[in-house]
């Protein structure tokens, strides 16, 4: 993956280069997983849908992150408590009655791994 600037008004953003990758590994079930025993907080079951209103499955969740990712949502890059030295990608959207829905993903070699899909709180900025 080679290395894009990033926005010098938001220095936090992924580079263009690493949304492309998350957009492509999202998009097909063969290079995406579902992150388990790493702190994780993958539960789309309890998140609705805003456009139809529906709780989330893992599959709506994947193609709703694809969704986001292909219209250009900001994807914040961080540092993972752990794995250590790991970066994540964090995502944000809208959801229902105010809500704001998130999300983190994970490289794991030549896959993406969902590490949380959930309502936004206080605790949503553990890493």
């Amino acid at each position: 993956m080679t290395d894009t600037p990033r926005p010098e008004d938001k220095p936090w953003l992924a580079n263009a280069e690493t949304c492309r990758q998350l957009r492509l590994l999202c998009a097909s079930k063969r290079t995406r997983t579902v992150v388990r025993g790493m702190g994780n907080h993958w539960e789309p079951w309890n998140v609705k849908d805003p456009a139809s209103g529906e709780y989330f499955d893992t599959e709506s969740a994947w193609r709703f992150i694809h969704e986001l990712l292909e219209q250009g949502v900001e994807v914040e890059e961080i540092e993972l408590d752990y794995p250590p030295s790991k970066k994540g990608y964090v995502l944000f959207h809208n959801g229902t009655g105010g809500q704001r829905i998130y999300i983190k993903l994970q490289f794991m070699g030549n896959l993406v791994g969902g590490r949380s899909f959930h309502i936004s709180d206080e605790k949503s900025r553990i890493r």
